[in-house]
């Protein structure tokens, strides 16, 4: 589904919700949540979202109703955007599917499983049943992303407490 955000530099919580397709409600608890998601008030006290409100607001849904993310996720998928840099207006204006992953081992690991082309046959029956250097070596990765996903744990603490300190 394309949404095609119009060129203003206003919009009311009404018409977002009209270029999201979602309710006033669903908006407002997205404002919760999403600290990035952060439309100012006018003098009135109605919530006025700018262009980049907009497009945050059909991102988060993208990542929550397409791409299936829990709450969580989608604020760890968008911190990781963020940091990486600015959504890009494509991205949100049209919703395509992910990219799907590679299935081969990034060239740090292949090396390790490279087999020579005279033994192919003899390792098909072994990739099924991996032997106890490649076990070692699954479990140094698996050791390597436990302490890699503590790092993120521990960074998202951090910022979700120096939000919740700059909110006061």
């Amino acid at each position: 589904m394309a949404s095609v955000i119009p060129e203003k530099l206003f919009f009311k919580i009404g018409e977002v919700c009209e270029l999201a397709g979602v309710q006033a409600h669903v908006l407002r608890y997205w404002e919760t949540e999403f600290p990035t998601l952060a439309p100012q008030k006018n003098r009135a006290g109605q919530r006025t979202y700018r262009r980049r409100d907009v497009e945050m607001a059909l991102r988060i849904k993208e990542l929550l109703y397409d791409e299936q993310y829990t709450i969580a996720g989608a604020k760890k998928k968008l911190a990781n955007e963020l940091r990486g840099g600015a959504i890009r207006e494509s991205e949100t204006s049209v919703s395509t599917k992910p990219a799907m992953r590679s299935l081969k081992p990034p060239p740090s690991l292949a090396s390790r499983f490279a087999s020579s082309p005279a033994n192919t046959e003899s390792k098909a029956s072994q990739k099924l049943s991996p032997n106890s250097d490649q076990k070692d070596a699954l479990r140094a990765i698996a050791k390597e992303l436990r302490e890699i996903l503590d790092l993120l744990d521990e960074s998202d603490r951090e910022a979700k407490a120096s939000s919740a300190s700059s909110r006061k």
